[in-house]
């Protein structure tokens, strides 16, 4: 058997993908079986946040697992498979297991570092676990990726380079500020009792905020919550819960909100939040972007100022330079603008900024060049000591946009597929961030020297894992070698004790164990270096030379992996 990865990330599909792909609970348990119930796969885990979707799978053909994988994660996402397959990626074997690893350690998360992504594998694999999908390949990988996350954060300082997605999507808020200094004292709104809430709610609380009001559908899990944070040692939040229907009058009251549900539709509407900030504001919310009319009117004065000739020069009519050739904030009229011209087109230039008539003084035919532009540059030189210099007339400035009022309402939606209507970013008086504007920020983050540690650590462990699996590989058939000798060696002794009925108990005995430890010591040695050649790439085919050397039955085999993978799909969750 063989592991294969399928899925998608905010690395491969936008987030407007991810939303429409992202599962529910029930479907993703619905996934796990019908993937497990197709026939090129024998394990199945599912590991789902709220930037990817990956379908795990233990399977025996490559480019059939692949198809059906893509398949299943199409059927069950309601994405066609058509626009789902651009956004897939496929990781297998060795791949694999370095890209799982790579996720544990955080190196593949939107925010670098973060340590949220541990607990979901965590419980991926008890759901696999639950639902008897995961057996000895996937149990074992999952636990390992688990490892290898907790040893990448003890070992280095990678949680330098990176936060939970909640402590990054506050400092987005706040906008560069100390995010303790901007929290204290406001009133913070968590939509949601999820572990994604719970874990904003008590970052909201460390963070310093005065009151935590928590809202979910089902009220005694915010109740639950409310207590937690309230009961907290740490913090001297104030916590209660509200129904969720008492969410339109609690944004009112609060100056950030956090939203994380397990929602197919919006929880907050533009126009839900447009209301919150006209009944705080006592002003209807306007779009970003909307000029005011006193904005409109300093703009003309703007405009007009910008547009005015320049006293003493000409207007823009019968000038001599393309003027809309030039680049904005380019010096029209000024000596820049002048250095290239030839000597006839210069004399035009200086008597159109003197105000006067421009002369057409174009070359005689036949008359020398040099004698022309000394006489043209004496008349330049004139006009220039009548008005002082040559006026300069620049082209008016881009007008400047009209500053974004600040926000009155903070929002931070990290919900997949999201909570808050994205029409929201364009609301005056609100600032929204999501995880769309999270990826963008992200992309810019500053990687820490740490990441290179636990890329070595990633890629040390895999080889480990590799060579651990590959070992694991040929176990069966030593099981059944050691099996067949034991039955040899069971056989000899019957044939004994009936050429040599006479045998008493101390004898046969003697005989029997000297019997087991040469044939012990006949296998140890060939044992324990088949497996050493198996670790090593390529070793899968000393199974299969073993098995052939000692005619050894593959049902037996067989059976021993059966078995084996029966006890670890058996296995509790961890």
């Amino acid at each position: 058997m063989s592991l294969l990865v399928v899925g998608l990330s905010h690395r491969s599909a936008p987030v407007s993908v991810l939303e429409r792909a992202s599962l529910s609970a029930d479907a993703q348990l619905k996934l796990l079986q019908d993937t497990v119930a197709a026939e090129p796969a024998t394990e199945a885990a599912v590991l789902a946040t709220c930037n990817r979707i990956e379908l795990y799978a233990d399977v025996d053909k490559f480019h059939a697992g692949v198809a059906e994988l893509s398949t299943l994660l199409a059927q069950h996402s309601g994405v066609g498979l058509e626009e789902l397959t651009p956004y897939l990626y496929v990781h297998y074997e060795d791949r694999a297991v370095h890209h799982l690893f790579s996720v544990a350690c955080g190196l593949d998360s939107m925010v670098v570092g973060e340590g949220q992504i541990l607990g979901q594998i965590k419980d991926s694999l008890a759901r696999a676990q639950d639902l008897h999908t995961a057996g000895r390949l996937l149990n074992d990988l999952f636990q390992q990726a688990l490892r290898v996350g907790k040893r990448a954060h003890s070992e280095t300082g990678i949680d330098r380079a990176g936060q939970s997605l909640v402590t990054f999507g506050l400092e987005q808020l706040s906008a560069g500020a100390d995010v303790q200094q901007w929290a204290r004292g406001k009133k913070a709104l968590v939509i949601g009792a999820g572990s994604m809430s719970s874990l904003a709610a008590a970052t909201l609380a460390r963070a310093g905020v005065a009151e935590i009001v928590v809202a979910n559908r089902t009220f005694e899990r915010a109740e639950r919550l409310a207590q937690i944070l309230s009961e907290g040692d740490d913090t001297d939040v104030l916590a209660r819960a509200v129904p969720m229907d008492s969410v339109p009058v609690e944004l009112t009251r609060a100056d950030v909100a956090v939203s994380c549900t397990g929602a197919t539709g919006i929880v907050l509407t533009a126009d839900a939040v447009a209301a919150t900030v006209e009944r705080r504001t006592g002003a209807p919310a306007a779009e970003f972007g909307d000029v005011p009319s006193g904005a409109d009117a300093a703009v003309g004065v703007v405009r007009e100022a910008a547009e005015a000739p320049v006293p003493g020069a000409g207007t823009d009519e019968n000038c001599p330079l393309d003027l809309s050739s030039v680049p904005t904030g380019f010096s029209v009229m000024g000596e820049a603008a002048v250095a290239g011209m030839d000597a006839a087109t210069l004399e035009q230039h200086g008597a159109w900024a003197a105000g006067g008539a421009v002369a057409d003084r174009t070359r005689e035919a036949g008359r020398p060049g040099a004698e022309a532009d000394a006489e043209l540059i004496t008349a330049l030189a004139a006009t220039a000591a009548s008005v002082g210099r040559i006026p300069e007339r620049r082209r008016p400035e881009p007008v400047a946009e009209v500053p974004r009022p600040q926000p009155v309402l903070f929002l931070l939606d990290l919900a997949m597929p999201r909570d808050i209507d994205a029409a929201v970013h364009r609301l005056a008086g609100v600032r929204l961030v999501d995880i769309e504007s999270l990826a963008d920020a992200s992309a810019d983050a500053p990687m820490a020297a740490d990441v290179d540690m636990v890329r070595r650590i990633v890629a040390d462990e895999v080889a480990a894992f590799g060579a651990a699996l590959r070992a694991a590989h040929i176990t069966p058939t030593v099981v059944a070698l050691r099996s067949m000798a034991a039955d040899v060696v069971a056989g000899e002794i019957a044939r004994l004790e009936g050429r040599l009925p006479s045998l008493d108990d101390k004898h046969r005995a003697e005989i029997t164990q000297t019997v087991k430890r040469v044939v012990d010591k006949l296998l140890h040695a060939p044992t324990v270096r088949v497996k050493q050649l198996a670790a090593e790439p390529g070793g899968a085919g000393y199974a299969d030379a073993l098995r052939t050397l000692f005619d050894l039955d593959p049902e037996t085999v067989a059976s021993v992996s059966r078995a084996e993978n029966s006890t670890e799909k058996n296995r509790g969750p961890a």
